[in-house]
């Protein structure tokens, strides 16, 4: 059963958690891809692809385990012109983490990654975590998030959920993980498409 939101409420991003980055404020066509949980081998690679194919930058939240197991899939990411924000290094849940032992595990990441910006994995996220993270952070959440995660969903419904619930200034979650694989590299070739023949440019998030 569906557990997830595929667009951001304003009562959410706007009542609930304002201090968060929910979009990106924008009188221009552009549309800001992030990707989670990678880098991954076999995956990132036809993902930067993708990308190159179509002139757009995206912003990489990278777990900290993975960024240091694959450090030369960082470096391409940086040489291709991207962005890295910290996704934690252990993939934790804020909610189900003690503060310090969270903080702790963000600073791992820091010392691969050195961003300002910064996601909570699942958008899950404590009240008091956000008060410290704040300070030295960029928190950024979304505006669409496209489930190409969930398996029990289609390429073809994963492309829909973007599609239909983009605009200017949305930030996009893709995921360049095994799990979301098969349902992303469908999905984000025709958005590029779709969107750049609207006139839509493809930024990272410059914060």
């Amino acid at each position: 059963m569906k557990t997830y939101f595929i667009k951001s409420g304003k009562f959410l991003s706007k009542l609930i958690y304002p201090s968060l980055i929910w979009e990106i404020p924008t009188s221009r066509d552009e549309i800001f891809l992030t990707f989670d949980d990678g880098p991954t081998p076999g995956v990132t690679e036809k993902t930067l692809d993708i990308l190159d194919r179509f002139n757009a930058k995206a912003t990489f939240f990278m777990v900290g385990e993975k960024a240091s197991r694959y450090p030369e899939l960082v470096d391409e990411i940086i040489k291709r012109g991207h962005k890295t924000g910290n996704h934690t290094y252990h993939h934790l849940k804020g909610w189900s983490t003690e503060d310090d032992a969270y903080f702790e595990d963000i600073a791992k990441t820091d010392t691969l990654l050195h961003t300002k910006l910064f996601r909570p994995p699942h958008g899950k996220i404590r009240r008091s975590q956000i008060a410290f993270l704040i300070k030295k952070y960029h928190i950024v959440m979304w505006t669409v998030l496209s489930a190409d995660f969930d398996s029990s969903i289609s390429p073809e419904h994963c492309l829909h959920n973007v599609i239909h619930n983009t605009g200017k200034g949305s930030i996009i979650i893709f995921h360049d993980s095994p799990k979301a694989s098969e349902r992303m590299l469908y999905a984000l070739p025709k958005t590029l498409e779709h969107f750049q023949a609207k006139g839509y440019a493809f930024k990272s998030l410059e914060l």
